[in-house]
């Protein structure tokens, strides 16, 4: 079973995901604005945390049955999903194996889309790497995924980013990064999903191709997405925002104090 936190007693229970060199603590500075009507559901993902690592390639769909576990224990039929970058890749699956447990799924800072070639043929030159040395690795790539132009704006969360991510396992990271070489394309997902779909996607995002994301969006009227002037961390970069717009599009409810 992996590792999870409850948090909040509201009447809407919010499973949130995080993603890849990431764990649960990723949402502490989200968490203060968040409505008090969601029940939060943090999960450590396979090889992530304080959860071990479930296989040597951690699909998507693998990934998905793991977190159906924690939901079915503790008995939750319809609820939100809410996954940043990897873990939106596994909130598609999910949404695709058991969109009847689902009110809605949110993609943050991710896309419904397989990566193209070169974008696979880049993780799989990366898995030597991690081998090798993962703390370089984690390193040099942990900063490029926040917002370039405000670097020094957000030193501090580029080093708690960095300390977070040297916790994960090696292997868990291995296994993820295969996993996701082999993602396929998930549109009908987006164009059958019967429940709201969120997306919040980074004007500066070097990870996820927002333009593309945003462009072939389906004719679906349950989709709403949100461009934020940040890199691929919104829940760093603009947590408050973030929060807000999670508020007031899963619960139609915008305190008063958020202006978006």
């Amino acid at each position: 079973m992996l590792n999870y936190e409850v948090q909040g007693n509201g009447s809407e229970s919010l499973v949130l995901l995080h993603g890849f060199m990431e764990n649960l603590s990723i949402w502490d500075d989200m968490i203060p604005f968040l409505s008090e009507k969601f029940r939060l559901i943090k999960i450590d993902l396979p090889g992530f945390g304080k959860s071990e690592v479930v296989a040597e390639v951690q699909t998507s769909e693998i990934m998905a049955d793991e977190v159906k576990k924690v939901t079915d224990e503790l008995g939750l039929t319809e609820f939100h999903l809410l996954g940043h970058s990897m873990g939106g890749y596994i909130s598609l699956a999910f949404a695709e194996k058991y969109p009847e447990s689902l009110k809605s799924f949110t993609l943050f800072f991710s896309t419904y889309f397989a990566d193209d070639d070169a974008k696979k043929e880049m993780r799989r030159k990366t898995l030597r790497l991690i081998k090798e040395n993962f703390r370089a690795y984690a390193n040099a790539g942990v900063p490029n995924f926040f917002n370039p132009n405000e670097h020094d704006i957000l030193e501090s969360k580029i080093k708690l980013a960095k300390e977070i991510a040297h916790t994960s396992s090696v292997d868990g990271v291995l296994a993820s990064q295969k996993g996701m070489i082999e993602r396929p394309d998930r549109t009908s997902v987006l164009e059958n999903f019967q429940g709201k779909i969120l997306l919040l996607l980074g004007k500066h995002d070097s990870a996820v191709n927002t333009e593309k994301t945003i462009k072939n969006l389906p004719d679906n009227t349950n989709i709403k997405s949100y461009v934020l002037d940040c890199g691929h961390n919104g829940h760093w970069e603009k947590p408050e925002i973030c929060a807000a717009i999670i508020n007031t599009e899963l619960l139609h409810h915008l305190p008063k104090k958020f202006v978006l």
